[in-house]
């Protein structure tokens, strides 16, 4: 049997290159090389694109992959017929690949604009398409969509950067609307980069400032009295639901911290929520991703109030990939282990 011409894209020029190279770890120690030619393609965080010849995945994780002598250079072009053009002293080389496992995270990787580029190279890739990759990356579109679907959101106002904002009339504007405590999100990143909990009006201030280093536009939402959950989805036509999971914090929300180093932090999967609740996470899980036209993947996060009401919070279309990631432990839970998750992913690529 040919092996799949494997090609994992890492790296990339977001603020969350480094959780990119951990999932990338991850994920190629968990590719099972008696089915897979694994080509490795690492995006520097100054957008250089090389192919990282060895399989050394720790030196990927540890970010000195891209010190090899024998990286070369890589362009994907959209009349490179199926694969990347390497470059070095001669000219160039074709570098044949199948199929593309993006293993990105934030802007430039998760947001459309790398799936539109392997769209245009008629190469297909892991994941949602570029449509639903921008409305799910852009916490605004997202609200938009899923609201209109008649799913719950919490309330929010949008802000765009300009430097004739009157930040004190827009703290009172979403103080009226959202009351305290709420929260400052950067429109398009993820990783919990640039939030901040908001409980007064000089917090709120800087709250604005921290979150335009990140984005050009930020939400501000109400906070959701409760705790969160996520729910994994996997599927292009027909779909296949993970168990929830619940995210148990001490932390005053769900931060980098907490997210990576767990700290102050538990993760429950399944959720200790009863089976009512669970299935109608489910459902909602599934109706947010045919609403953002979802495919291959993408984890559904939401809140459950006091009032034991579920409410949307966002999607993530690329999630992480390490061993302990939310996404692989909720497939996990439903029976579906990290090799034989990859093997779906690519097929699913494959039967796009």
């Amino acid at each position: 049997m040919e092996k799949i011409k494997l090609a994992v894209i890492f790296g990339g020029k977001s603020s969350e290159y480094s959780v990119s190279l951990h999932s990338a770890e991850s994920l190629l120690a968990h590719c099972d090389q008696n089915k897979y030619e694994l080509i490795l393609i690492g995006i520097t965080e100054a957008g250089k694109w090389l192919h990282y010849p060895k399989l050394d995945f720790e030196a990927v994780a540890h970010d000195t992959w891209h010190l090899d002598a024998d990286c070369r250079e890589v362009v994907l072009s959209p009349s490179s017929s199926r694969g990347l053009l390497e470059i070095d002293e001669t000219g160039f080389k074709k570098l044949p690949v199948d199929v593309i496992f993006p293993c990105l995270h934030g802007p430039n990787g998760e947001d459309g604009t790398i799936q539109g580029l392997f769209e245009l190279a008629s190469i297909p890739y892991v994941g949602c398409g570029p449509l639903a990759s921008a409305c799910g990356m852009d916490k605004e579109f997202t609200h938009i969509l899923c609201e209109n679907a008649g799913i719950a959101c919490a309330p929010y106002l949008c802000v765009y950067k300009d430097n004739a904002l009157d930040l004190k009339a827009i703290y009172n504007q979403a103080f009226n609307k959202l009351g305290l405590p709420m929260f400052i999100k950067p429109a398009n990143a993820g990783s919990s980069y640039g939030i901040s909990k908001i409980n007064s009006e000089e917090e709120f201030i800087k709250g604005m400032e921290f979150a335009f280093n990140y984005d050009c536009k930020v939400l501000v939402e109400a906070a959701i009295d409760g705790f969160e959950i996520g729910c994994a989805v996997l599927g292009n036509h027909e779909l296949i639901v993970g168990e929830c999971d619940e995210i148990d914090t001490k932390n005053s929300f769900f931060d980098f911290a907490a997210k990576y180093a767990l700290e102050n932090t538990q993760i429950h999967c399944p959720a200790r929520i009863s089976k009512a609740l669970s299935d109608e996470a489910k459902q909602i899980a599934k109706k947010a991703y045919r609403t953002l036209n979802c495919s291959g993947m993408c984890r559904v996060d939401m809140f459950i109030n006091s009032r034991q009401k579920i409410i949307f919070n966002e999607v993530n279309t690329i999630p992480g990939f390490t061993a302990t990631s939310r996404y692989p432990s909720m497939m996990k839970a439903a029976g579906i282990g990290f090799g034989e998750l990859i093997d779906r992913l690519v097929q699913l690529a494959l039967e796009k």
